[in-house]
């Protein structure tokens, strides 16, 4: 007991063992979604999905116990759902790298990430991006997860006339469809781990559709899957260009707030925040973060976050680092049962990204829009990154707008330097593009 108190941060008089120990059971099932949506998003990119699979795992229980041990809070870590996306999707897909030259610029990010927390520069940065624009980011790349959720069960399709529209009644749309409405039914009645569920149910519900198949000599429980196939493979060649920075720059940019933004939410609902507004340990949190992140690389996987379906573990009870070292612990666990993930439809985790996408529109309350000049860049920064596929698109026509509008309607005071120059580097990468 005494070495959970002094590693874990487990008080004996104010905590329960068992409750700690089902609140990390809890958030590991509300999250473990990210098992079987992180491997077949990021295997559009050509990566091996069994590999993808591992690292996801190992990269996911390297953070989550780093926090727990480092910061000792009840939350858990893993690759963030709108990053894997901007991995996939724009980097990959819009920009056009490939995906070890992908790898190699996680592993940029990730390292300086480290030294912003260990300088904490991070508060700079944070201080510099309008309050509105920060709610629009957020609630935007919720639009983009639920978006990509409709297009990969084929329910959102491309047409030459409206460029997209509703697609043709498929096995994989309907199973789709029914995912959807599985899963938001059962957040709707307040099931914990509605996602994880949803995806289950309707995985083994496509078996008789012909949506779910099995390889031959298929089992429930294997070794772990070879990580070789994208551990380390890195490709820093071409990337010295002024895309690259953008790209770096981006990442950073929604890594930072989408940590800082979860870690203020989730302490408020543990209560830990003091009078001041100031959390214990959110350096180490963020630091968690940042090592998470560049081992991640290493690992073949996209940028860490914290989850913010660690409410879930919160909800019944956590609140020391025993509940993210059960989270961890059970990640590893599923190393050895990659074979149930991996048979997983992209159509059955249409839900778990829909709702996901639900969850982040939270975010869009908080917008000042009965002000134009704060209204139209948090739109432009939402809709942009939906209609032009790209979270980093999104972000800059967001700030460049903001800066324009200010500036054309007198207002010019609110911007800071920091946010001019950015404007300046945005026009550039547009016209050398």
């Amino acid at each position: 007991m005494k070495f959970l108190e002094k590693a874990l941060g487990f008080d004996p008089k104010s905590m329960n063992l068992k409750t700690e120990v089902v609140a990390g059971a809890t958030t590991f099932l509300t999250m473990s979604y990210i098992l079987a949506v992180n491997p077949a998003v990021l295997s559009t990119t050509g990566m091996e999905k069994a590999a993808l699979f591992t690292g996801t795992v190992i990269a996911a229980a390297i953070a989550t116990l780093l926090l727990a041990f480092m910061a000792k809070l009840p939350f858990a870590q893993a690759p963030s759902m709108g990053l894997n996306a901007f991995f996939a999707y724009t980097m990959c897909q819009a920009i056009g790298y490939t995906w070890q030259q992908s790898l190699a610029i996680m592993v940029i990010e990730g390292v300086i990430f480290l030294l912003i927390t260990f300088l904490n520069v991070r508060e700079i940065i944070l201080n510099s991006i309008p309050q509105n624009l920060r709610y629009a980011i957020s609630t935007g790349i919720g639009m983009f997860i639920a978006f990509i959720g409709l297009k990969n069960a084929g329910i959102i399709v491309a047409k030459p006339g409206t460029f997209v529209g509703l697609g043709n009644f498929t096995r994989p749309m309907l199973l789709g469809v029914l995912a959807i409405l599985l899963s938001s039914v059962l957040m709707a009645r307040k099931v914990k781990g509605s996602l994880f569920y949803s995806i289950i149910i309707t995985t083994v519900i496509g078996i008789p559709m012909g949506v779910t198949s099995f390889t031959k000599g298929w089992l429930p429980v294997s070794a772990p899957q070879s990580l070789m196939p994208i551990f380390c493979k890195f490709d820093f060649n071409g990337l010295m260009n002024f895309q690259t920075v953008i790209t770096v720059f981006t990442l950073l940019i929604v890594n930072i707030f989408d940590t800082v933004g979860t870690l203020v939410g989730l302490a408020q609902k543990t209560g830990i925040v003091k009078s001041d507004g100031t959390i214990p340990h959110v350096k180490e949190a963020m630091m968690s973060d940042a090592i998470g992140t560049t081992c991640g690389a290493f690992l073949g996987s996209s940028t860490i976050t914290t989850y913010i379906e660690s409410a879930s573990g919160i909800a019944e009870g956590g609140k020391s680092g025993v509940t993210s070292f059960v989270v961890g612990a059970l990640f590893l666990v599923s190393l050895f049962l990659s074979p149930i993930f991996l048979i997983i439809p992209s159509a059955a985790t249409s839900g778990a990204l829909v709702l996901v996408g639900v969850l982040m529109l939270d975010s869009m309350k908080k917008i000042d829009l009965t002000e134009v000049s704060e209204a139209f860049p948090a739109f432009i920064t939402m809709i942009t990154m939906v209609l032009c596929y790209s979270i980093a698109d999104g972000i800059t026509l967001g700030i460049l707008s903001y800066v324009v509008i200010k500036i054309c309607t007198g207002k010019y005071k609110t911007l800071n330097p920091t946010l001019i120059i950015l404007s300046i580097l945005f026009i550039l990468s547009f016209v050398f593009k």
